[in-house]
């Protein structure tokens, strides 16, 4: 596709963005390897074909591809932020894979991970359609709710504290469409998920991390109620817009929206003497207004004043609002040493780590195996920072919070102890 493909009437240069395809097995999580991987725009049926290979990681190269103008998702604009491409994937022993409407916006790394299902005796494919963004597509507004649920009524189930679930249980509709298909998704790819779905990567830290900390406040007060398990439903939350947060099945990710969610994970909103996380409720503010919820395109447009995601939270929630850490009892791992591993360390923390990486590498073999001894030296090092580069985090070298988690996710899900029963 040419570079002047999204050159448009006010003058603005076309943009570029990139993308990265990888590809798991659905099960095991283990990478696919030399898969056939085709991109197309969808803009375009006669746009040339790219066509890429996933390396021992079952990743392809972060590929670079137009993009609308970065004006046209920072500031509010009726044309459409972002463009749309199809990715197609073949691999030995696995069903072909397609999914429609990867979106790419500028000057960030879009993120298509497609989990591969074995091959069955009939050769089955399966497609994915990625809707439109709630910023530029049309969506039911939400129905307002109180941000505080009552919990001492009469039979009414309540957690005793808030904690982070391993799983959250998601209802593709409204909560009344008894056809709608239930998934269970990892809590913290659900949040990545949402926030790509609704907020635009190309906004500002302070925006994103304000939106973030409102759809993780907001799940965890669904968590913490079981709003809809107390109406005798079997999930969690919904996917729709008139009564949770967008959500949408195996669409893509950014890889900064990512790692806010890594950093900020398990934090929500708190008012004093309330135990609940808040319900934050929230709109776009352009096309939906809600007043003393928060606005999405007005929290932009305050980060690029210079606001904090805390001033720009309080701006809408009021001053009494401020950030609480839950109790993180599954899914995260409880071993953490609560400080950073760096060169120079040793012990039974570092021994573990070590351990889980090479069982990592295993499975990737880009990742070189190390001596477990305990003793955090310069090979390491080096292996922490493939790691962290495999898997998009910040290539340091350095074992923090974000890092220790990613490994023991990584190790769980190649050692398939994680699966669900």
């Amino acid at each position: 596709m040419p570079d002047n493909e999204f050159e448009n009437t006010s003058g603005l240069p076309a943009a570029r963005g990139q993308l990265q395809v990888r590809l798991v097995a659905e099960r095991t999580r283990r990478p696919v390897q030399g898969a056939e991987v085709e991109i197309t725009y969808e803009g375009d049926p006669e746009s040339e074909t790219r066509r890429y290979t996933t390396d021992e990681s079952g990743m392809t190269e972060i590929i670079s591809l137009p993009a609308p103008n970065l004006e046209y998702s920072t500031q509010f604009s009726e044309e459409q932020p972002y463009a749309e491409y199809t990715v197609r994937v073949h691999a030995d022993g696995y069903e072909d894979a397609e999914v429609a409407g990867t979106e790419i916006l500028p000057g960030v790394i879009a993120i298509q991970e497609i989990q591969m299902q074995s091959a069955t005796p009939t050769e089955g494919f399966e497609r994915i359609v990625i809707g439109p963004h709630t910023l530029f597509g049309t969506y039911p507004p939400k129905i307002a709710e109180s941000e505080i649920k009552p919990t001492t009524e009469t039979g009414e189930i309540v957690l005793s504290r808030v904690v982070v679930p391993e799983y959250v249980i998601v209802h593709d509709g409204v909560p009344t469409d008894a056809s709608a298909q239930n998934y269970w998704i990892r809590f913290r790819d659900y949040i990545k998920n949402v926030a790509s779905s609704e907020i635009y990567a190309t906004w500002t830290d302070s925006a994103i991390r304000a939106n973030v900390l409102a759809i993780m406040s907001f799940v965890l007060n669904r968590v913490y109620t079981e709003w809809y398990r107390n109406k005798g439903y079997d999930f969690t939350i919904t996917s729709s817009t008139a009564f949770d947060q967008k959500w949408i099945a195996g669409r893509n990710i950014y890889q900064n929206i990512s790692n806010v969610v890594d950093e900020m994970y398990g934090s929500y909103l708190s008012r004093p003497n309330v135990k609940q996380p808040i319900l934050t409720q929230y709109c776009d503010g352009r096309r939906v207004t809600c007043p003393n919820w928060m606005s999405q395109w007005g929290a932009q447009s305050l980060g690029e004043q210079g606001y904090s995601a805390v001033e720009i939270l309080r701006y809408y929630y009021g001053d009494s609002i401020y950030i609480n850490t839950a109790v993180e009892i599954s899914g995260v791992p409880s071993s953490w040493p609560g400080y950073e591993l760096a060169e120079g360390a040793s012990g039974a923390k570092v021994q573990q780590m070590q351990e889980q990486l090479n069982v990592i590498s295993e499975s990737y073999p880009a990742l070189p195996r190390i001596a477990a001894d305990g003793i955090f030296g310069p090979a390491t090092r080096a292996s922490v920072e493939k790691f962290q580069s495999i898997f998009g985090l910040p290539v340091t070298g350095i074992v923090n919070y974000p890092t220790w988690y990613k490994i023991s996710e990584i190790y769980v899900g190649v050692s398939r102890i994680a699966e669900l029963s």
